[in-house]
């Protein structure tokens, strides 16, 4: 079997999880997200997963409303480690080894994230969940799936989606959006695509980290993305087309 990287940061919306339904887990989208992990780390992929806190914190969003914008995100990052929690426990009962590391301390419940014991973990073949972002306010998941990504010298850093790659416009509400086979950092930046948030996108051109966007939600797709080039969208230095 042909792989296209042997490290990967997987960076998995919390509304992801979700599925279709308002707030929290679905369960039945957790196992089938989990057996798509396990196909990849059966082959012999090491995968790191950053996992955001959206489908949670959306519950009790009207509540921050007001908040002092700090407090609002430390509430972001814990819903992010139960999302881990979550992931964590559904993989394990699928018989894929995990560990969840968390920016915050949050022991005993999990570990605090040290940059050797999770290179380890990987080494080993587990499966390392971060939660709780960078740990810092202010900054997103996707700021911190770009950090722990060249922390932990990864090949690509993959974006789970519900789109199967990157379009110049919504392709739910736009019949006619073209999805780009591949784009530079530079015209993500420029075109407002939304890939991920300009602090991520910049830390992956800086250290020329590549990037690939893809639906989490068919199947296959993730091995799909290990395998194949033409999976998603694929962010890289330089022109695109």
């Amino acid at each position: 079997m042909d792989l296209l990287y042997k490290r990967v940061l997987l960076k998995l919306s919390g509304e992801a999880l979700m599925g279709d339904d308002n707030f929290g887990i679905n369960r039945d989208v957790l196992e089938g997200i989990v057996a798509e992990i396990k196909q990849v780390v059966d082959a012999g992929i090491e995968l790191a997963i950053v996992v955001g806190g959206g489908n949670i914190f959306r519950g009790v969003s009207s509540s921050a409303t007001g908040m002092d914008r700090a407090n609002a995100d430390y509430m972001g990052m814990l819903a992010t480690v139960m999302n881990a929690m979550a992931l964590q426990d559904a993989l394990e009962s699928a018989g894929v080894a995990a560990r969840v590391q968390s920016a915050l301390q949050v022991q005993p419940a999990v570990e605090s994230y040290v940059r050797g014991r999770a290179m380890a973990h990987l080494q080993k073949g587990r499966v390392v969940i971060f939660a709780a972002g960078t740990g810092n306010p202010f900054f997103t998941t996707d700021t911190a799936a770009s950090l722990r990504g060249l922390e932990i010298g990864a090949d690509v850093v993959i974006k789970a989606t519900k789109v199967d790659g990157v379009y110049d416009k919504d392709p739910v509400k736009h019949a006619d959006a073209v999805r780009y086979d591949t784009l530079s950092y530079d015209e993500v930046l420029e075109k407002r695509l939304g890939v991920m948030d300009a602090a991520a996108i910049a830390i992956c051109r800086d250290n020329k980290m590549p990037i690939r966007v893809f639906s989490i939600t068919k199947k296959g797709s993730l091995m799909s993305a290990m395998q194949d080039e033409k999976e998603g969208t694929l962010v890289l230095p330089g022109d695109s087309r």
